[in-house]
């Protein structure tokens, strides 16, 4: 019992850094609401400038720390007023991004100027043993921490809880805009909470770094993991979230010598993170002013014209160069798989995920483990870490079920971090001391060893790189693409479009989690030894930056930003231009990252595709590009045809409540196909939440039946499936996507197979007469090549409700279809309503203002107010109905 006491207050040291570091990261979240990743590069900035100072000029220790920590104080306004203030209505993508991108700046610049080996530092605090009891001990300097801390956190609970600057910043969290009413600058208030964060982790490392040793990279991963403390925390209590980072401290000192696992130890605080985010399930609570704009994507068609240009120019040179040009142009194409990667994942799916180079090297793990271990063949090792790594994809992918954005990437970073302290740096599982010996390797017999035939191996490597790229480009230009492309802009319009955004998400998880394995294989087999310690979780937060770099929404993009890898093909042309320059490619990189996401948020591949475009329209080059509706379209449309299957729709008691609300109070009543029904009622009547409700998008009491099937029970995609269709207020478009694909996701088959065969041959039938019909209806037919961002409002208006009818459904549910449009447009919209009801077949539930539309073209009128139904008939007796 003594022994675990004692290991239990060692552990006070560095559960004394995560309570610091975690309020530092509360004081940044809460008065600018930003999830500050840079926190500790730029901690240890000011600790080593600290160290050089007392060590290496002789100052004394007061006044060399005050310097210190003004540096780290600096570095943050600087990191707000450069970086975080331009990017304030940025997407949480790109903020993220930045703050990474800070992160591997500042770290490079410090290990430029100071190196990466580790120091052993005096404390300034007393050191000496003060004995409790028996043979418990401890030491002086953990207690002194320990209180410390506990006034650090009781200092600042009362700082946000009762001065003016508290409850400014709670003021500004709430509502920039009213705050900037009431005379309070949210700048101002950003500023000093960056200062005042980032001073507090830098005081941190000052006083801990004697305990833990001072160096580069195990300060910043520290207080990436003081994450979990502040999680607990809920990145507000300052109280909780320091006794969180003092119980995670000994419970890592304690787990560490007392259970044999290397690594479990410090994957504690990763090990939390997930559990704490994934059984939470909700995001934080991100600002409502920030756009929700994702970076431009490409539409995925590759020009094989200068695709084999471009291999020859490469195989040219890798025939006629040295063997270092060969291998930086190796690693080049291998980190463009990996880069291809977070295309699909992050680009086309939205997830961003920090843990792609991890799952690299689990499946160069699995192929050089089975080739060193079974003597496998090379190629059947390639294979088989493939396909072990799309599993590892798949639950990678779980916590995306519950958790998405900031949230997302951070599990995915815990888990990165855990694999790569458990399994990579456990030599037991990689070889021991000289790593996994996988030889030369071959194909069918054919030497392709990159050590005595580099050009063998670099052109091996052009060939996967262009069959990944080629796969990549099949599933943008397919149906599965077109799904994952919903699911990243808008999962709640992708859902009533009968879209599996589970399944979406698992297949993107799978697909890139394979695409890595592949990068990381080829990576890995360069060298006759293998050493997992280089797939690390900084490397991957690198990569990420390099495909925003690049540009993650491009297939040319990975290929851009991969150029700028370590030990990559620019690196090399630097280094044969200026001696020595290796040392500053991180800084290079952070430095290129951060100016892409200030002055080039879509990327550098982006920007080459948008000056193309503009040569497109000069005319100077090329032909624009056209889609025609006879060239995707069957035009042999009959209005027998386009009949849909009449079924009604009843809902019996149907009662939406939120929280002490009632927004819908026990509604009753039925659709009948061929009709159009009218739901009027003033604002907050509850008429949205009633759409909600039967889309299944609000939890009601209460049923809801299409003829005899209740789908009460069904999620939103089955109850789309079953012909329950709608519109949305807010329109909810896919913005990123053209006319035509925000109608093909519509109108696709909602099958499993495309998921297989878009791999490598994307099929895209014409559209049915049906949706022909609806284009035409809505007279988007010389629209379909047009982006929906370039659309007038009325234009997207009509796109809306053609994406709805698209589906081909039996109950149409329409919200504010009117809104917005000119009269002439309403009067427009109105004869295609009734030919929908009439001619189509369809069950038409209308939610609209206009009062003059609703009497003009509905049948039956319902009036809802404070969520009860106060009336329901035909128009003319609810024109005469004194209670409406």
């Amino acid at each position: 019992m003594g022994e675990v006491v004692r290991f239990a207050l060692l552990g006070l040291g560095v559960g004394a850094l995560y309570a610091f570091a975690s309020q530092g990261l509360i004081v940044i979240y809460r008065g600018t609401g930003v999830l500050n990743f840079s926190l500790g590069a730029t901690a240890i900035a000011g600790v080593f400038m600290q160290w050089e100072l007392q060590y290496e000029q002789g100052w004394p220790f007061l006044l060399a720390a005050l310097v210190g920590v003004a540096l780290s104080a600096f570095l943050g306004v600087l990191t707000h007023w450069w970086v975080m203030k331009p990017l304030r209505r940025a997407s949480s993508l790109v903020r993220v991004i930045a703050t990474l991108g800070v992160l591997i700046s500042v770290q490079a610049g410090v290990v430029i100027r100071y190196g990466s080996q580790p120091r052993q530092v005096d404390s300034w605090l007393p050191n000496n043993r003060f004995t409790l009891w028996g043979d418990v001990d401890i030491f002086v300097d953990r207690l002194i921490l320990l209180g410390i801390a506990v006034a650090s956190a009781t200092a600042l609970w009362a700082l946000y809880r009762s001065s003016q600057f508290g409850l400014a910043t709670e003021a500004v969290s709430e509502s920039e805009r009213s705050a900037s009413a009431i005379g309070l600058s949210p700048n101002r208030i950003a500023t000093l909470n960056w200062a005042l964060g980032s001073a507090i982790a830098a005081i941190a490392g000052i006083l801990v770094v004697p305990i833990i040793t001072l160096q580069v990279a195990a300060m910043t991963s520290l207080v990436l993991a003081a994450l979990a403390s502040a999680l607990v925390g809920d990145f507000r209590s300052f109280p909780i979230a320091t006794a969180a980072g003092l119980g995670l401290g000994i419970a890592q000192t304690l787990v560490s010598r007392f259970i044999d696992q290397q690594g479990l130890g410090a994957s504690l605080p990763f090990l939390i993170i997930i559990a704490v985010l994934v059984f939470r399930g909700r995001s934080l609570p991100l600002r409502d002013y920030f756009l929700k704009q994702q970076p431009m994507l490409g539409n995925g068609r590759m020009s094989w014209d200068w695709t084999i240009f471009g291999c020859g120019v490469i195989v040219f040179l890798m025939l006629t160069k040295d063997a270092k040009w060969i291998d930086a142009l190796t690693v080049s194409l291998g980190v463009a798989i990996v880069l291809l990667s977070i295309v699909v994942l992050t680009g086309y799916a939205g997830q961003l995920s920090l843990a792609q180079y991890t799952i690299a090297g689990f499946g160069a793990f699995v192929a050089g483990r089975l080739v060193a271990v079974y003597d496998i063949p090379f190629l059947l090792g390639l294979v088989a870490g493939v396909s072990a790594a799309v599993p590892l994809g798949l639950l990678f992918a779980l916590p995306a079920v519950r958790t998405r954005g900031i949230n997302l990437a951070i599990v995915t970073l815990g888990l990165g971090t855990t694999m790569e302290l458990m399994l990579f740096r456990n030599r037991s599982y990689t070889g021991g001391v000289r790593g996994t010996q996988v030889g030369n390797p071959d194909l069918f017999g054919y030497d392709i060893s990159s050590i005595r035939y580099p050009e063998r191996y670099g052109i091996f490597v052009l060939a996967m790189a262009v069959i990944a790229v080629w796969m990549v480009s099949n599933v943008r230009r397919g149906r599965s693409g077109r799904r994952l492309i919903a699911v990243r802009t808008n999962e709640r319009a992708a859902a009533a479009l009968g879209i599996d955004v589970l399944r979406a998400k698992l297949f993107a998880f799978a697909f890139a989690a394979a695409l890595a394995a592949l990068g990381g294989i080829l990576l890995a087999f360069r060298l006759s030894s293998i050493s997992y310690q280089s797939f690390t979780s900084f490397t991957s937060i690198t990569y990420a930056g390099l495909a925003l770099v690049g540009g993650v929404g491009h297939l040319l993009g990975a290929f851009v930003g991969a150029t700028m890898a370590t030990a990559g093909f620019n690196q090399e042309i630097l280094e044969s231009t200026w001696g020595g320059v290796g040392r500053w490619t991180q800084l290079i990189s952070g430095i290129a990252i951060l100016l892409t996401v200030l002055g080039y948020q879509d990327g550098v591949a982006a920007e080459w595709v948008k000056i193309f475009r503009l040569f497109k329209k000069s005319k100077k080059w090329g032909r624009p590009y056209v889609i025609r509706l006879e060239d995707v379209a069957d035009l042999s449309a009959t209005a027998d045809e386009t009949q849909v299957p009449p079924r009604a729709l009843t809902i019996d008691g149907l009662t939406v409540t939120y929280g002490a609300v009632t927004a819908v109070n026990n509604v009753s009543y039925e659709l009948r196909p061929g009709t159009v029904t009218g739901l009027i009622g003033p604002n907050g009547a509850g008429k949205t939440s009633l759409i909600d409700a039967i889309s299944g998008f609000a939890a009601a009491e209460g049923s809801v039946l299409v003829d005899d099937l209740d789908i009460s029970k069904l999620s939103p995609t089955r109850r789309a499936r079953s012909g329950v269709a709608r519109s949305f207020q807010s329109l909810e478009l896919f913005e990123d996507s053209t006319v035509f694909e925000n109608l093909s996701v519509a109108a696709d088959p909602q099958d499993l197979r495309s998921y297989l065969r878009d791999l490598v041959w994307p099929v895209n039938p014409p559209f049915p007469p049906e949706v022909v019909r609806a284009i035409v209806e809505f007279q988007l037919d010389h629209d379909l090549h047009r982006d929906v961002k370039d659309l007038s409002y009325g234009k997207r208006r009509l796109l809306a409700i053609a994406r709805a009818v698209a589906m081909h459904p039996s109950i149409l549910m329409l919200d504010e279809p009117a809104a917005g449009l000119s009269s002439s447009e309403s009067e427009e919209l109105a004869v295609v309503v009734r030919r929908l009801a009439e001619e189509w077949g369809m069950a038409v539930l209308v939610v609209e203002h206009d009062m003059n539309f609703v009497m003009g073209v509905c049948d039956q009128v319902m009036v809802l107010d404070f969520g009860n139904l106060i009336a329901a008939g035909p128009p003319e007796d609810i024109r005469s109905n004194p209670a409406v």
